[in-house]
Parts: C-alpha cells; sequence; structure tokens
C-alpha cells in the first residue's frame, strides 16, 4: 500500500491491553460452574482475543447441547464485570508508543469488538488510553469486525482517510477488516497469537515484534518522504 500511515487505530485486548488474567478468570469461574476445569495457558493464549466465545468453546471443548449459548455470555460478561481489571496490565512499549504518537501530532484511537459498557469500564484504569481520541466498541455499529464498517467509522471520527490509517491487531479477523477497509494492517507479535496461529499468512503490511517498532515504521516512513 503506498498511501502515507497519517493516524493510528488498536485493537484492545491482546494489542493494547493484556486482558488475559482477568478474562480467563471469569472463564475458569463460568467452568467450574459448570463442573469443568480450568483452561490451560496454551487455551487462553490463543482465545483471549476472541473474546467469551472463543475462551468457553475452549473450555467446554464444545458447548454442551443443555446449556444456552447466550446465558453462558452472560454468566461470563457478569463474572469479568466484577473483577475487570485486577491482573490486567498495559503492554510494555505501549505508553512509549502513545507518547511518540502525541508528539507527532498523528491522531490515534481504539477500535474493538469488546462491548462497549465494558470498555468504559476498563479504560479509566489506563490513563495513557483515556488519551485515545476515538473509541470505537463491538456494539457501536449493528456489525463489528471483521466487518471494515467499525474501521472506516474510526478513520472518519479522526478526520483521516481510511486508506492513510494502520488497524494494529493480534488476530486474523482484524486484518481481514484492515484489507477489506482498504488500511494498512499490522499484527502485534505481542499479543494473543496461539501455536496453531499462521501470522506470516495473514497478509498483513508486517507483523510488528514490539510497540516501539511501530515507531520504526513511522520514522523509515518520514525519511523515505
Amino acid at each position: 500500500m503506498s498511501s502515507p500511515i497519517r493516524a493510528v487505530l488498536f485493537d484492545l485486548d491482546g494489542t493494547l491491553l493484556d486482558t488475559a488474567p482477568d478474562m480467563a478468570d471469569a472463564a475458569n469461574k463460568v467452568l467450574a460452574d459448570h463442573g469443568h476445569d480450568p483452561l490451560t495457558y496454551e487455551q487462553i493464549q490463543a482465545n483471549t482475543s476472541y473474546g467469551a466465545k472463543g475462551l468457553l468453546t475452549a473450555g467446554f471443548g464444545k458447548i454442551p447441547a443443555h446449556l444456552d449459548h447466550k446465558y453462558l455470555r452472560q454468566q461470563f460478561l457478569d463474572y469479568y464485570q466484577q473483577n475487570i481489571c485486577d491482573g490486567t496490565s498495559i503492554y510494555r512499549g505501549i505508553t512509549t508508543l502513545l507518547k511518540y504518537l502525541e508528539i507527532q501530532e498523528v491522531p490515534w484511537g481504539i477500535m474493538t469488538n469488546k462491548p462497549g459498557f465494558l470498555t468504559e469500564l476498563l479504560l479509566p484504569f489506563f490513563p495513557a488510553l483515556m488519551k485515545a481520541q476515538t473509541v470505537v466498541c463491538g456494539d457501536t455499529l449493528t456489525v463489528a469486525k471483521p466487518h471494515p464498517e467499525p474501521l472506516l467509522y474510526a478513520s472518519e471520527l479522526l478526520g483521516v482517510p481510511h486508506t492513510d490509517c494502520a488497524y494494529i491487531g493480534d488476530i486474523e479477523k482484524d486484518m481481514i477488516a484492515a484489507r477489506a477497509a482498504s488500511m494498512h494492517g499490522y499484527v502485534a507479535g505481542w499479543g494473543y497469537i496461539g501455536e496453531h496461529h499462521s501470522p506470516r499468512t495473514w497478509q498483513s503490511s508486517g507483523i510488528l515484534p514490539t510497540p516501539e517498532s511501530l515507531i520504526d515504521t513511522l520514522e523509515k516512513q518520514k525519511n523515505d518522504r
């Protein structure tokens, strides 16, 4: 993609924040309520970015026919809401990256499939994230990722053409959404990438090993002008 990067949008879980400890704890409580063993580390790593559905499906193996999916999801959300930031942390390097974007006057925002009410509860624990110029959640519109519309809407709110935006996320559907929105899509290599995932096949603009790697990409872009 030849267009410059003039704005950056981030996924939340597995990209800006390591929410796995609290999301896994909520999922394990649901599993325990129904007599199932807790999730393994590998299951947590591979499924946290897929939310309640991903974690619970991994834990149950297959959701039992006698259990209602909506009920299980609500159980998960109730547990998660009660302890939304007991073990969650901001990834190392994110604060440095966001400070760089601020100094360089590069607009940035958050586009997450996390429900709005949970996002609103979580972000105030992290002052650096409260500086986001826009926050679009999974229920802001009637569609969510991998549909491109939430990304297009977020870029519109930032006031930057979608072709000049980069989207940073840690799962394949993030890259699918970025491509569909004609954005630069970069894989957050520090996120929840499981052993069976193959990020090199996700048709991204690149895999960033650390958050600071995006600074290098933006600096190179400046020097190439």
